[in-house]
């Protein structure tokens, strides 16, 4: 059974090769996974991300939330901020309850729980899709430069930097899973907006991604609209 909480409306580092580079022309799919360490449904769906983590064609992102540490654990590996994006996909879709865990696809397909069938045809639905906009992100050492074609869709488009571990491993023992260590692909550990796009000129974009974690940028539509590309450096 998925958890649900009633819905409260809130408010890179790269790897060190000198030059690298992602074009997203055919833009990979964005699967955000709403998990937490403490709740009993989730791993059958932190164990799907494993799989996800290694496509080329997919952006497989965890992100913990907070919002059950109350029931015996905390997640350590929660941000609050999370949630809040997690109730802002809900608001944009109209839905009155955020849980865990939960999917969103290219932010815009919603998938409760572990349902790989489900999973795999939002994901080649998506894939299917033309792009609308070409991304580029090229790496010199700590520095990224990303470009991005003017679109025909209408902004404004937010520009994010998203830098995760692609491993991590929690040895719970409190709370409903109690007595297990359980590992997580892909965790979110920074999550930043770089700019505001309006889409109508090219974007030609500067940022600093010091140190080993993989980088993701993605461009998406208002702040909890459509992905409409994306590009990852590991």
């Amino acid at each position: 059974m998925k958890h649900l909480i009633p819905m409260i409306v809130a408010a890179v580092t790269a790897w060190s090769a000198p030059v690298h580079a992602q074009s997203a022309t055919q833009s990979p799919v964005v699967v955000e996974l709403f998990t937490s360490q403490g709740c009993s449904s989730c791993p059958p769906a932190d164990a799907l991300m494993h799989d996800l983590a290694g496509r080329d064609d997919v952006i497989a992102l965890a992100l913990h939330v907070d919002y059950w540490d109350y029931i015996g654990w905390k997640d350590e590996f929660a941000n609050p901020a999370f949630a809040e994006r997690q109730r802002g996909y809900a608001t944009e879709a109209g839905r009155r309850s955020i849980y865990t865990p939960q999917m969103i696809i290219n932010g815009v397909t919603d998938i409760v729980g572990a349902r790989p069938m489900e999973l795999s045809k939002a994901i080649a639905d998506h894939a299917a899709k033309p792009s609308v906009m070409g991304l580029s992100v090229v790496r010199s050492g700590d520095q990224l430069a990303i470009t991005a074609q003017a679109s025909p869709t209408p902004g404004p488009f937010l520009v994010h930097l998203v830098r995760y571990v692609p491993e991590r491993t929690a040895n719970i023992t409190r709370g409903e899973n109690a007595g297990h260590t359980l590992s997580y692909a892909n965790v979110a550990d920074e999550w930043k907006i770089l700019t505001e796009w309006d889409g109508v000129t090219d974007l030609d974009l500067a940022a600093e991604a010091a140190g080993e974690l993989p980088v993701v940028v993605m461009v998406q539509q208002g702040r909890h609209g459509a992905i409409l590309a994306a590009a990852q450096l590991r």
